[in-house]
């Protein structure tokens, strides 16, 4: 009698397939053939697509934002934001485009992490452009702050995995449009934003006080456009405003554009040197708000009545110098713990350039006297992180 060897491919137990997931198949199945079919009867007419873009960018709003730009190797790197793509897309049409978790797990080390996937379809040809990476649910920390920690707090986690996947799906959507098309939206945001900067004196005024925490004088900023603040042209006005978003981002430093050597025209070189850059310039900050508070008590710390009642013995003068040493110390050490207001926190926080000068920034949220404020302080602290963590991606 013959005996029939079992297949490999069947030794498995058959899955049973529920009545739910063939339902959520079949209207997946079914979304995607509608965009299709809605794609290919109603196809994109470039020309009219392409107008739609130019105007869209002569929005002011749109324009600003609209680009990014740093240096890097001596050069200026520029491209289109994620807000920007995102317009293009939306004008362009037909474009099927966004991420989703695929799964979550864990490294081998223990800690968590989402594999997510991003992706741009062109509905009418049927290309794209998909990619795929792994997010670890691990939030970088300096040593100082007892190092990186793992995100539990799913809130966290969605913020940190959202940052990530936005920059890949412009990516994505760059691949499917046409480099021309990109090339002349961002003109079109250049001309508009070109047009609609402010020269006036009130502005420059802002734009100086805006460069103040990195130590950048009026006069750093006129030697870098060749002439007088109040000659400014638009097109330089931009120029400085894309400097500033790069400098408060921490893309780069004051050194990259300006030339820092001196400070030209100001009696606190060395000091307004030092706020220059990140850290530096939130422990400036700090000690101009805190350190301000410390300067007033100081006078009164030392009060010289005693020189005038020293009528007499050699052992009041000894005594008056032994006091002024020992004060001062103790008052500060008392107002370094003094309460600080919500607010100066937050803008301390918001005006961090980068993960380190950010850890400096958190290290006050202690001394808010609220407790509601201060869990605030802590999202905001994460939320800010999750911005560095997407600029490093």
């Amino acid at each position: 009698m013959n005996e029939v060897v079992d297949s490999p491919f069947a030794s498995g137990k058959a899955l049973a397939e529920s009545t739910g997931g063939r339902h959520e198949f079949s209207r997946e199945l079914s979304r995607e053939l509608i965009k299709r079919e809605a794609a290919h009867r109603y196809p994109r007419d470039r020309v009219v697509a392409t107008d739609r873009i130019l105007m869209a960018f002569t929005s002011v709003t749109l324009a600003e934002k609209s680009q990014y730009q740093y240096a890097k190797g001596g050069n200026d790197i520029r491209g289109p934001s994620i807000k920007g793509m995102q317009a293009i897309a939306v004008e362009w049409g037909n474009l099927d485009y966004g991420w989703r978790i695929v799964s979550r797990g864990a490294d081998v080390s223990g800690v968590p992490f989402s594999q997510i996937e991003c992706r741009c379809i062109d509905l009418e040809t049927g290309t794209g452009e998909e990619i795929g990476f792994i997010v670890p649910h691990w939030r970088d920390r300096s040593e100082r702050k007892g190092g990186g920690y793992v995100l539990s707090d799913e809130r966290e986690i969605y913020e940190l995995c959202a940052n990530m996947a936005m920059r890949r799906v412009r990516a994505c959507i760059q691949a499917c449009i046409p480099v021309d098309v990109v090339e002349r939206g961002m003109l079109q945001a250049d001309t508009t934003v070109n047009a609609e900067a402010d020269t006036s004196t009130e502005a420059m005024a802002k734009m100086v006080a805006a460069f103040e925490p990195w130590g950048v004088t009026k006069e750093h900023i006129e030697h870098l456009i060749q002439r007088r603040l109040n000659a400014i042209q638009a097109a330089q006005v931009v120029t400085l405003k894309r400097i500033y978003v790069s400098l408060r981002d921490g893309m780069s430093e004051p050194g990259e554009w300006f030339d820092m050597g001196d400070a030209v025209g100001t009696g606190e070189s060395d000091e307004s040197q030092t706020e220059g850059t990140g850290t530096a310039a939130v422990k400036s900050r700090m000690k101009k708000k805190t350190g301000g508070a410390k300067a007033a008590p100081k006078p009164a710390s030392k009060p010289t009545p005693k020189p005038a009642a020293k009528t007499g013995g050699a052992g009041d003068a000894k005594a008056e110098p032994k006091a002024d040493p020992k004060a001062a110390p103790k008052a500060a050490g008392r107002r370094d713990d003094a309460p600080l207001s919500y607010a100066f926190v937050a803008s301390a926080l918001n005006d961090a350039t980068d993960t380190a000068a950010l850890d400096v920034a958190s290290a006050l949220i202690a001394r808010v006297a609220d407790a509601k404020q201060r869990i605030e302080l802590e999202q905001m602290y994460s939320a800010r992180m999750g911005e560095f963590d997407d600029e490093q991606g």
